[in-house]
C-alpha cells in the first residue's frame, strides 16, 4: 500500500492550539450558564476541601496517609486521595494558598478538560483523521453528557483519570505502531490507575486490551500488542501500590463484601445510551431523581447520529480493520452501561457513559474524517433527516413533557446539519469543522442553563477567609451530631447552616479537626458505632450512642475517642439544650450561633492535648512519650498484667512492639486498637505503629513496574538503533487513503 503525505507539524501544533481553545470557550459558555457548574456536589464536599488538607500535611512535611483524629475518613490510603499520584499532589501543595476553592476547583478542571480534549485528538490523529475533524472530537469530549453534568461538575477523580487515559490510548497507538518509545504509554497509563478511583483504572485495561487485539486485526502481527500489553502490564503492576491498602482493608469497611448484582440503579437501556444527538434529550432511567432524569447526561454530540449519513461506508467497510480497536471500546462501554449493576467495587453503570461517548465520537469523527461524502446530498439529507427523526422520537418516548423542546432541538440541529453541509461542498473541511466547533458552546450553554437549579449542590460557602471567619473557632477534636438533610434549602449558606454545621470535608476547608467526613469507604463498626453516613450524617439515636459507657473500659465513648466538644444540630436534637449536660461536660454558649447548634464541652479543658493518644489504661500505667499521625510512643508498667486503649480507629496495618518484640493488638468495641501488657512489665517502651497494609508489597510492585518500563523503553531505543542501519527496518501498513500521523502533540519519544 502507498504511504500519503504526513500532516505538517505546524499544522498539527495549530490544530492542537485551536482544540485547547475551543474547550477553554466551552468553559466560559457554562459558567455563564453557571458559575459554579464545576464546583458543585463532590466537588465542594469532597475533593476541594480534601486538597487544603492535604496540601496543609505537605507542607507540614507530613504524607498524609492517615489522620486519626478524623477517624472513619482518616484514612486516606483508601479514599479518593490520589496520594501516589503526582500531578495530583502538587493541586494539593498549592491548595491552601487560594482563598476562593471554587475558581481554583474550576481552573484545575479547565487545565484537565484542555488534557482530555487534546488527548481525544491526538487519537484522532493516530487513527488518521483530518486535523479539524480530529479536533472537532476535541472540543465536543468535555461537553459530553454524563462528563459535562457529573465528573466534571462532581466527580473529579472520574474525570483526571479520564484525561489521562485518552493520552494513553494515542500513545499504546503511536507504540504499537513503532512511532514512540514505550515510558509514554507507561506513564499515562499510571497517572490515569493512581488518580486513586477504581473505574478509570478498569476502563484503562479495556482500553489496552482493546487496542492490543485492533492491532494485532490491522497490523496482522502479535509482537507490537504483545509489547503494549507488557508496557501496560508494567504500569498495572506498578499501579498495585495505589490499590492495595483498600484491597486489604475492606473487611471492614462499608465496600467489603464482593458481589455481582443488578438492582438497576444507574443502569442505561440501550436505547438511552445511543441517544446521543438531541441536546434537549432527557433519558429515563433510574436514578436518585426518579425515573426521567433533570439532565441531558446521555448526549454526546449534536452531529454524531445524522453523520453517519454522510460517510462513504463503502470505502470504510475497505479498511475496517483499522478501526477495530475503537469499534470495541465503544461496544464494551455500551454492554458495561446496562448493567450489572454492580460488580464488586464498581457500581453504577451509568459512570461508563464517558468511554461510550470517547468510543462512538472518535469513532464518528475519524470515519468523517478520512471517508465524509457529499455525492448524492438528497439522499443523504433523507436518510439523515429519518436519523434525526428517530432521535426525537427516542427522545419524546422518554421524556414527553418535553415534546416543544424535542421538536425545536431537532429542528436545531437540521438546520445545523444543513449549513455544515453547505460549508463543506462550498467552503471545504476545516469551514465545516469550525461551524461545528462553534455550536459546541451554545449548545453547552443551553443545556447547563436548562438545568438549573442544579439538584446537584449543597450550595457550600467558596471563600475560607469567610468560611472561617463566620465560624466558630473550635480548638481540639470535635464530634458532630447533625443530619445534612435536615437545613432548608433557604439555610444553606454561610450567614445561616453553613456558619455553624459541616458536613463532608467542609471542616477541612475551615482548618478544624472533626470527626469524619466525606467518605464512600467508611469504617463499618464505627459506623454502626455512632449511626454515622458517609457525608458525617447521624440518626437520632447518635447522642446516646456517644455517651454510652464502653463496658470492657468503664469509659464512654467519646472518651474513648478523646473528643473535646460535642456539636449538636437543633434540628436533630431541639430539646437537648434543656436537658442536663453528661457527667463532666457543660453546655457552652456561642453567640449567634444558637439557631442551629447547641455545644457540649468538657469541664476540663481539652482531652485530645493530654497524654497522647492514650484513651484508657486497665490493670497498670501509660504515659505518652512521643506522638504522630502514624505512632504511638507509650512507656507502660503493669504488675498484673494490663490493657492500654488508643483513641485510634482499628483500621489493618498496626503493629506493635513492646521493647522492641513484637505483641498482638486487639480492637475494642470493634472499633479501638488496644494493646494487652503482660504481667511484670516496668517502664516499657510500647510503640504502636500504623502503616498502609501491604506497603512493602507496594514498594516492590512500584520499583518492578518501573524496572519493567525501563526494559521496555531499553529494547525500543535499541530496535531503533536497529532499524536505523542500512537495510534494516520495518513499517507498518497504511492504507492509501490515510495520512501518516507523524508529528505527536505530546512529542515521540525517538
Amino acid at each position: 500500500m502507498v504511504e500519503s503525505s504526513a500532516p505538517a507539524r505546524r499544522d498539527v501544533y495549530r490544530w492542537g492550539l485551536i482544540t485547547a481553545l475551543g474547550v477553554i470557550a466551552g468553559y466560559g459558555a457554562v459558567l455563564l450558564a453557571n458559575v459554579r457548574h464545576f464546583y458543585t456536589d463532590d466537588s465542594e464536599s469532597q475533593y476541594a476541601p480534601l486538597w487544603v488538607m492535604l496540601g496543609r500535611q505537605l507542607r507540614d512535611g507530613q504524607f498524609p496517609a492517615m489522620v486519626p483524629e478524623h477517624w472513619m475518613a482518616g484514612n486516606y490510603t483508601i479514599e479518593e486521595a490520589g496520594l501516589l499520584n503526582p500531578p495530583q499532589l502538587l493541586i494539593d501543595l498549592i491548595a491552601p494558598s487560594v482563598d476562593n476553592v471554587a475558581v481554583y476547583t474550576t481552573v484545575i478542571k479547565l487545565i484537565f478538560a484542555i488534557v482530555l480534549g487534546l488527548g481525544v485528538y491526538r487519537i484522532c490523529v493516530e487513527y488518521g483523521a483530518k486535523l479539524p475533524w480530529a479536533a472537532v472530537a476535541g472540543i465536543a469530549i468535555p461537553f459530553t453528557g454524563w462528563l459535562l453534568f457529573f465528573d466534571e461538575a462532581s466527580w473529579y477523580t472520574a474525570f483526571t483519570g479520564t484525561a489521562w487515559l485518552v493520552h494513553a490510548w494515542a500513545s499504546g497507538v503511536r507504540y504499537a505502531r513503532g512511532r514512540s518509545g514505550p515510558i509514554q504509554t507507561f506513564v499515562f497509563l499510571y497517572l490515569a490507575i493512581s488518580v486513586q478511583y477504581i473505574f478509570p483504572a478498569v476502563e484503562a485495561g479495556l482500553m489496552i486490551g482493546a487496542v492490543a487485539v485492533g492491532e494485532v486485526v490491522y497490523q496482522r502481527k502479535w509482537l507490537p500488542s504483545v509489547r503494549l500489553l507488557a508496557v501496560a502490564g508494567a504500569a498495572a503492576v506498578a499501579g498495585v501500590a495505589t490499590y492495595l491498602p483498600s484491597m486489604l482493608s475492606a473487611k471492614v469497611t462499608w465496600r467489603g463484601t464482593a458481589q455481582i448484582n443488578n438492582d438497576q440503579f444507574l443502569t442505561v437501556p440501550w436505547s438511552e445510551s445511543l441517544n446521543a444527538s438531541l441536546p434537549s434529550t432527557l433519558p429515563a432511567y433510574s436514578s436518585w431523581w426518579g425515573y426521567v432524569q433533570p439532565m441531558p447526561v446521555v448526549y454526546i454530540a449534536w452531529f454524531l447520529i445524522p453523520a453517519l449519513a454522510f460517510i462513504d461506508w463503502h470505502k470504510a467497510r475497505e479498511n475496517w480493520r483499522e478501526f477495530t480497536a475503537i469499534a470495541l471500546v465503544a461496544i464494551m462501554a455500551l454492554m458495561w452501561t446496562a448493567g450489572p449493576g454492580t460488580i464488586g467495587p464498581l457500581r453504577w453503570p451509568a459512570r461508563v457513559l464517558p468511554m461510550l461517548a470517547l468510543g462512538l465520537l472518535v469513532l464518528v469523527c475519524v470515519l468523517l474524517g478520512r471517508y465524509a461524502a457529499f455525492a448524492d446530498r438528497r439522499r443523504r439529507g433523507i436518510a439523515a433527516a429519518v436519523l434525526i427523526g428517530l432521535l426525537w422520537l427516542r427522545s419524546f418516548s422518554a421524556a414527553p413533557d418535553e415534546v416543544v423542546w424535542h421538536v425545536v432541538a431537532a429542528l436545531g440541529i437540521a438546520g445545523l446539519g444543513a449549513a455544515v453541509v453547505w460549508l463543506g461542498v462550498r467552503r471545504g473541511t476545516a469551514a465545516a469543522c469550525v461551524l461545528i466547533i462553534v455550536s459546541v458552546f451554545p449548545i453547552a450553554f443551553l443545556q447547563v442553563h436548562a438545568a438549573q437549579p442544579t439538584p446537584m449542590s449543597w450550595n457550600l460557602p467558596q471563600n475560607r477567609s469567610e468560611m472561617k471567619a463566620a465560624f466558630p473557632d473550635f480548638a481540639g477534636t470535635t464530634l458532630q451530631l447533625a443530619d445534612r438533610g435536615l437545613i432548608r434549602p433557604g439555610e444553606r449558606t454561610l450567614q445561616g447552616a453553613y456558619g455553624s454545621l459541616v458536613f463532608g470535608n467542609y471542616a477541612k476547608d475551615l482548618e478544624l479537626t472533626y470527626v469524619s467526613g466525606y467518605t464512600p469507604n467508611g469504617h463499618f463498626w464505627f459506623g454502626e458505632m455512632l449511626c454515622m453516613r458517609w457525608d458525617t450524617s447521624v440518626c437520632p439515636d447518635a447522642y446516646r450512642r456517644a455517651f454510652a459507657t464502653e463496658p470492657s473500659t468503664g469509659k464512654t465513648i467519646v472518651d474513648l475517642m478523646k473528643v473535646d466538644r460535642v456539636v449538636l444540630q437543633k434540628a436533630l436534637y431541639p430539646d437537648a439544650r434543656n436537658q442536663p449536660a453528661p457527667p463532666g461536660w457543660r453546655w457552652v454558649d456561642y453567640p449567634g450561633h444558637e439557631k442551629y447548634i447547641a455545644v457540649l464541652e468538657r469541664d476540663n479543658g481539652l482531652l485530645s492535648t493530654r497524654n497522647g493518644r492514650v484513651a484508657a489504661v486497665t490493670g497498670g500505667t501509660a504515659t505518652s512519650v512521643s506522638e504522630s499521625d502514624p505512632t504511638s510512643s507509650v512507656r507502660v508498667s503493669s504488675e498484673q498484667g494490663g490493657r492500654v486503649v488508643f483513641a485510634r480507629l482499628g483500621w489493618p496495618g498496626y503493629r506493635a512492639t513492646l521493647n522492641g518484640r513484637e505483641v498482638p493488638f486487639t480492637v475494642v468495641a470493634k472499633t479501638f486498637v488496644a494493646v494487652d501488657i503482660p504481667a511484670g512489665t516496668k517502664n516499657a517502651d510500647l510503640e504502636l505503629t500504623w502503616r498502609p497494609p501491604g506497603w512493602k508489597l507496594g514498594v516492590g510492585a512500584v520499583l518492578l513496574g518501573m524496572l519493567g518500563a525501563g526494559a521496555m523503553q531499553w529494547l525500543s531505543l535499541r530496535a531503533r538503533r536497529r532499524d536505523d542501519e542500512p537495510g534494516g527496518g520495518t513499517s507498518v501498513p497504511l492504507s492509501a487513503d490515510r495520512p501518516t500521523p507523524e508529528p505527536d502533540l505530546v512529542g515521540a519519544i525517538k
